[in-house]
């Protein structure tokens, strides 16, 4: 079973998402900010994936993919981006923070993320 960590401070979206995931078979651990993603992490789960938006209190999506290269340098997670920034600039500094891929919220209905995920993670 792939195991997925989500983050995404909108209550209502990071609910909807992992009820989605859920439901497409994933085990999914959720947190509403850089920083209670880092503690899950520091529990020692091992995810498939870490599924996280650009835009959330204390750290961008960037800063917390370069903190989770430099905390946990043997994590297999690959790390998605799910965002509705879509900026080209936004995009390139992700990948090159270590994204495997970046999914825009508003071009992307639930269903349509999770097999966008599921291409990504393979």
């Amino acid at each position: 079973m792939m195991k997925l960590l989500l983050i995404d401070d909108d209550a209502f979206l990071r609910d909807m998402y992992a009820t989605k995931f859920t439901a497409s078979g994933y085990s999914v651990e959720v947190a509403d900010s850089a920083s209670s993603a880092l503690r899950i992490l520091q529990g020692g789960q091992d995810f498939s994936v870490i599924l996280l938006d650009m835009v959330m209190p204390g750290m961008t999506g960037v800063e917390l993919i370069e903190e989770i290269k430099n905390q946990f340098p043997d994590l297999k997670a690959k790390c998605i981006v799910l965002s509705n920034q879509g900026q080209q600039e936004d995009i390139d500094k992700a990948m090159e923070a270590g994204a495997v891929g970046y999914i825009i919220k508003a071009e992307s209905v639930p269903s349509d993320v999770v097999k966008k995920v599921e291409a990504l993670s393979k």
